[in-house]
């Protein structure tokens, strides 16, 4: 339906003639001219002088197939909430899998773009949190329980939110979960969510990752109890922390590789690399770096909330692209 920033997608004819195809760069106004949305913020930044943790994930790669989702789940003690609340908008998994299927009418036909087609093209996007470096839910929230760390990530204080969702309703991305109800101690889910209902259940529970309680909000933490016990290890082994030393649930679940972790400080990690991720001179802080990748775009850039989290274009091996 012409959202073009958040799926991209080219052929690879057009690729191989300009490895920017499909690629839409939005710019913003600026008095009497167009900006690049990065140039400009009310925010000065952040400085990231140890770790700048960010993801990568490769559209071409993702099937869809849910493994992540699963291993979210299970890594951070995600409750299950069953059919009845996820009607009511209710769900709780920290990632989904946003599908988006093509039609064959025409961008401008609002009402054709609704009908998918015969046989419709399908591109798959795990959504998660996205760690905004100028992220609109911290600057709502009046309790200071969302908060930004030196190292990239939108973390979550659980003990001092107060459930006002402010944070929900700012999140372009709508990736943040609210607790309605104590759902690991409430024998009206036991159903749906044994698991957390019973004393045999919860010794399946992570004990690296607390169980949020009735009124909270929660969301992505990237791992943060992975990124904890690989620093201590490198600590305790007296050496620096090594690109591969943390892996997410989501990233070490991916049969197809479509995810990439990594810290963004390291030019020899991994991800650094897919990216091409260098230093700006123009602008000093970590949130700033130039992206040398031609296919690596974050979703909603015009926005300026400059996420961690880029996703590369999908490219498919046909004869033309459908509208």
């Amino acid at each position: 339906m012409g959202r073009t920033s958040v799926i991209q997608e080219s052929v690879l004819s057009k690729y191989q003639e300009n490895q920017k195809a499909g690629r839409y760069e939005p710019h913003v106004s600026k008095w009497d001219e167009k900006v690049e949305p990065g140039t400009l913020s009310l925010w000065k930044g952040h400085d990231y002088k140890d770790h700048h943790w960010a993801m990568a994930i490769d559209l071409n790669s993702c099937t869809g197939c849910g493994a992540c989702v699963v291993a979210c789940n299970v890594e951070n003690n995600v409750a299950l909430v069953g059919k009845d609340e996820v009607i009511r908008r209710r769900e709780m998994h920290w990632l989904r899998i946003d599908r988006y299927y093509s039609s064959d009418a025409s961008v401008d036909d609002l009402v054709g773009l609704e009908t998918a087609s015969e046989n419709p093209e399908v591109v798959f996007q795990p959504m998660l949190c996205q760690h905004c470096n100028n992220a609109p839910c911290e600057t709502v929230c009046p309790v200071a329980a969302t908060t930004h760390s030196s190292e990239g990530l939108n973390q979550m204080t659980y003990n001092r939110c107060i459930g006002t969702r402010y944070c929900a309703n700012n999140c372009p991305y709508k990736v943040r979960r609210f607790n309605w109800f104590k759902y690991h101690d409430n024998q009206k889910f036991y159903e749906v969510n044994p698991a957390m209902n019973t004393d045999l259940g919860r010794m399946v529970l992570n004990p690296d990752v607390t169980v949020r309680s009735r009124g909270v909000m929660e969301k992505c933490s990237f791992c943060v109890q992975r990124i904890q016990s690989a620093k201590l290890t490198a600590k305790k082994e007296k050496r620096t922390m090594q690109d591969g030393d943390v892996i997410t649930a989501c990233q070490a679940s991916c049969t197809t590789g479509a995810i990439t972790f990594g810290d963004l400080n390291d030019p020899q990690s991994k991800l650094t690399r897919l990216l091409q991720a260098e230093p700006n001179p123009d602008r000093p802080y970590g949130i700033d770096k130039k992206i040398g990748n031609p296919r690596a775009y974050t979703v909603l850039e015009e926005i300026g909330v400059k996420p961690n989290i880029f996703y590369l274009t999908k490219i498919r091996n046909k004869a033309e692209a459908k509208a």
